[in-house]
């Protein structure tokens, strides 16, 4: 099972040599089989690499990630091919039943407040946490009353400061933006090895969104990313600050009683989904958390 975050960060050249990534730079020659390889993260500009390697790395289902000119995500490779029955699985993407998508962005929805609790009480902000119990106690069927919203603006005043808004220009932002975007990236990764689209959403209905359902699914690991920025003494974003973001991809995390990292639990929870939507059984989901049971 692929594990490996591959960061490149300075000028290189990478390419193909008996199913290993080779990264080539002035003084050093590294060389990664591919099956280790979960995502390749290209940070510098200043990369290049063959065709054979791109085409490679998307037949294994190696996440790739490009960055701009400042180092943040811009881009990323999907394969046109997730899974050998993909014709099928859109099929049935098409036609999953209204009343089970809303059921699951439901529970989405109520684990994403759950989390968003959990955290602002290991912070001691317990009289947030207990409105956030209030809005996951408050959720009606498909969240038509906005709870997570609500909850939103309590949360992030709470972890942030009253002033703080998600629409500010500023180091926080770009931190969680740079985060979450690493996250979605990993959830596109499943949703198209699993031979379904990502422009078709649960929730998520934007017509300029690719992404559609890696919005929906993504929402419970949000935290993840919140926690790390909350962990961080920062003043400008830089690279270092970054690297801590990609490498939640490696963070251990509980699901079904066991330890799986974060990479894996999102391969697991995404099965999980699609299992409750092709058998319109949301007792099938299955959520991480961050505690031993």
């Amino acid at each position: 099972m692929s594990w490996r975050v591959i960061v490149i960060h300075n000028t290189a050249k990478l390419d193909l040599k008996l199913n290993y990534l080779v990264i080539r730079r002035e003084m050093k020659t590294i060389k990664i089989h591919i099956s280790e390889i979960a995502v390749l993260l290209v940070e510098s500009t200043s990369v290049s690499l063959t065709a054979a390697l791109l085409a490679e790395l998307t037949r294994q289902k190696v996440k790739v990630i490009f960055c701009d000119s400042q180092r943040n995500p811009i881009s990323e490779l999907i394969s046109y091919y997730g899974s050998h029955d993909t014709s099928s699985k859109i099929r049935m993407q098409i036609q999953w039943e209204p009343s089970i998508k809303e059921a699951v962005w439901t529970e989405i929805v109520r684990e994403k407040i759950g989390q968003q609790m959990n955290f602002l009480r290991e912070r001691g902000k317990e009289k947030e946490a207990a409105l956030l119990l209030e809005y996951m106690q408050e959720i009606q069927r498909y969240d038509e009353t906005n709870r997570e919203g609500h909850a939103a603006k309590v949360y992030f005043n709470a972890l942030f400061g009253k002033e703080f808004s998600r629409s500010q220009d500023n180091v926080i932002n770009a931190a969680l933006n740079y985060g979450y975007t690493i996250i979605l990236s990993a959830f596109n990764r499943e949703i198209t090895a699993n031979g379904y689209l990502t422009q078709l959403g649960l929730f998520h209905d934007n017509m300029f969104n690719p992404f559609n359902l890696a919005s929906d699914l993504m929402e419970p690991f949000r935290v993840l990313v919140d926690r790390t920025v909350c962990s961080m003494q920062f003043i400008e974003f830089e690279h270092e600050q970054k690297m801590k973001l990609v490498d939640i991809l490696n963070q251990e995390v509980i699901m079904e009683g066991k330890h799986y990292i974060v990479n894996n639990a999102i391969k697991r929870y995404v099965k999980s989904v699609f299992n409750a939507l092709n058998d319109s059984d949301i007792s099938l989901l299955s959520f991480y958390s961050e505690y031993e049971l």
